[in-house]
């Protein structure tokens, strides 16, 4: 071998072995073997940095960005909702947030997916009284699967997809995908539906953060002009609160409050209804049945479209301590409005307005993101950590989901390239607020674009300098007889196993090489082996550090690292089972 691959083949066991360990972050390690690699004279110094223009980073970085659209906009909650009319029963329960998992996972990025469905998921565990453990690990599994059905589903996805048009001159399109996806995806969740989760151990999930036990927030929604709520009994939409972990408490007409909980009154212009709910039941409950933060009108004629919500604390020595919310002059004063109080879960009574304040009590604030952090120290409040709270814009979900939609179209349809597609939907977002700009570089996931900034200068090195045409050799000579669909199995259970213990971005970057050197000795067509190469990578089932969705769940389900492979083994070999016959029915040698 040439001092040039062997370096390589050296940087590579090394990337591999630190991977493995988990002492240090995968970005850092990526990142400093190609430093090294340019340092040593193995990676071109012109091609060092050209992976972070690539538009396989370019696609992953968009993704993410038009995910978050996606759930200001309140597209996703329509989803989400279906999860709580799920009912208790597991089975169902798996099968259904299983379903939409999935579904999300193919067209947004399937840890965005995840981190959205995952309160959910712990949501209705505690509803039933069950381990959390139950459900989450079928959760995670069922979107990795739902990544495999489009091509911006999952990393390794736009990686075989944009080394296709590197070696062919063409890329897999966005639903090329798409028949082998729905095989794996479907037998994949019937699997983790009827056995799989009965094979996961039950075990009791850490401590929640003490943030979730803020549950019960007091406050006040306005009907406006339009709002669908209008001429339904309080009733009704007490029903559709409760689908939502909120309650209707009373209702204000006219200042002044109708007896009891005025659930037989039928809901007119300009009420107030006394509401109780968690941040994001109320939130869910204010976008799904058009209703208004008191004083939200004025708030975002000052201060334009970039709200958000905080939370502070009251303190013995702030401005708000003993006062009420009316004498604190919030609106008028600053533009910014009271959503509800929250005071040591217990039930607060009377209005909003005249409600004093006492130390300890926790107050969600909504308006203006450039506004908060003064409006906070003015106060006297002591801020709690962010939990990532997000005004949905539920007036916007079509929109926001056209665009997308549009995006998709045009970029299957060969009108215009994915990257610039995602790109002017990103934009979009940004313009319309669907996206604040400040949440644009946010929500974009910078370990895993610099990882793969990395290592496709790496990869594309080793494959210049004969690496990847080495070890196809060597795969070709260990299964010297074999069929071609035997080698394509063969294929797909070393990049799956890879895949195990590595990150599923730097597996695709190696493996989808190979698997085309394969495919080229074995005078066949390289398009199955490819399509392999994308379903085996993204199928990290087996170790909590595959997949960062297995990681997600590893804490709140109380997971031992053992436990992944009780139901990944079985589906990992579930997954070769219908995967090969799947892409030589739709991708023929």
């Amino acid at each position: 071998m040439s001092y040039q691959l062997t370096a390589l083949f050296a940087l590579f066991v090394a990337v591999f072995a630190f991977l493995i360990w988990g002492r240090f972050r995968y970005d850092l390690v990526a990142f400093a073997a190609l430093v090294i690699g340019v340092i040593i004279g193995a990676v071109p110094t012109d091609v060092a940095f050209t992976g972070f223009g690539h538009p396989a980073t370019l696609i992953v970085a968009l993704v993410l960005v038009v995910s978050r659209g996606l759930v200001n906009a309140g597209a996703i909650a329509y989803l989400a909702r279906l999860v709580r009319r799920s009912g208790d029963s597991i089975p169902r329960h798996v099968a259904t947030i299983g379903g939409i998992g999935a579904l999300l996972s193919a067209f947004i990025n399937n840890v965005a997916a995840l981190a959205l469905l995952m309160p959910v998921d712990l949501e209705a565990a505690k509803r039933a009284s069950r381990p959390a453990s139950d459900t989450l690990m079928a959760l995670s599994f069922a979107t990795i699967l739902g990544g495999l059905v489009t091509m911006i589903g999952t990393p390794p996805n736009i990686i075989v997809a944009q080394y296709r048009a590197t070696v062919e001159g063409a890329p897999f399109s966005m639903f090329d995908f798409t028949p082998v996806g729905l095989v794996c995806a479907g037998v994949g969740l019937a699997f983790i539906a009827l056995i799989g989760r009965r094979l996961v151990p039950h075990r009791e999930g850490l401590s929640p953060d003490p943030l979730s036990a803020i549950n019960d927030y007091f406050g006040e929604l306005e009907v406006q002009e339009g709002s669908k709520s209008i001429g339904r009994q309080v009733s009704e939409l007490d029903a559709k609160a409760q689908e939502n972990e909120a309650r209707i408490l009373g209702l204000v007409r006219n200042g002044k409050n109708l007896p009891g909980r005025a659930l037989a009154a039928e809901i007119e212009e300009g009420d107030l209804l006394l509401v109780e709910g968690s941040p994001e039941a109320l939130d869910r409950l204010r976008s799904e049945e058009e209703l208004s933060i008191v004083g939200s009108n004025v708030i975002e004629d000052i201060g334009g479209g970039d709200m958000t919500l905080v939370e502070a604390v009251v303190t013995r020595e702030g401005r708000a301590e003993g006062r009420s919310v009316a004498q604190i002059g919030l609106l008028h004063n600053h533009g910014v409005s009271l959503l509800g109080v929250s005071r040591q879960g217990k039930r607060i009574y009377g209005r909003v307005p005249g409600l004093r304040l006492r130390a300890g009590d926790i107050l969600l604030l909504y308006g203006p993101a450039e506004r908060m952090d003064d409006v906070v120290a003015w106060l006297g409040t002591l801020p709690l950590a962010e939990r990532g709270l997000n005004v949905t814009q539920g007036h916007r979900a079509w929109l926001a989901a056209g665009l997308f939609g549009i995006a998709v179209g045009c970029a299957s349809f060969g009108i215009i390239d994915l990257a610039i597609a995602l790109a002017a939907v990103a934009v979009l977002y940004v313009v319309l607020d669907i996206v604040p700009i400040r949440e644009v570089y946010d929500h974009i996931e910078w370990p895993v674009i610099v990882l793969l900034g990395s290592m496709i200068p790496l990869g594309a090195a080793l494959e210049e300098a004969g690496g990847t045409a080495l070890i196809a050799e060597w795969i070709v000579a260990g299964t010297q007889g074999l069929p071609a669909a035997a080698i394509l199995a063969v294929v797909m259970i070393v990049t799956m196993t890879l895949s195990d213990v590595l990150n599923n971005t730097a597996t695709a970057v190696v493996a989808a090489p190979t698997g085309y050197e394969i495919a080229t000795r074995l005078d066949v067509s390289p398009d199955p082996f490819l399509m392999a190469v994308a379903v085996a990578a993204s199928c990290a089932f087996l170790t909590p550090i595959g997949h960062k969705n297995n990681t997600l769940v590893l804490g709140p389900g109380g997971y031992q690292f053992g436990d992944y492979w009780r139901m990944g083994l079985p589906l990992e070999i579930l997954i070769v089972a219908v995967g090969v016959p799947a892409i030589l029915t739709f991708w023929p040698l």
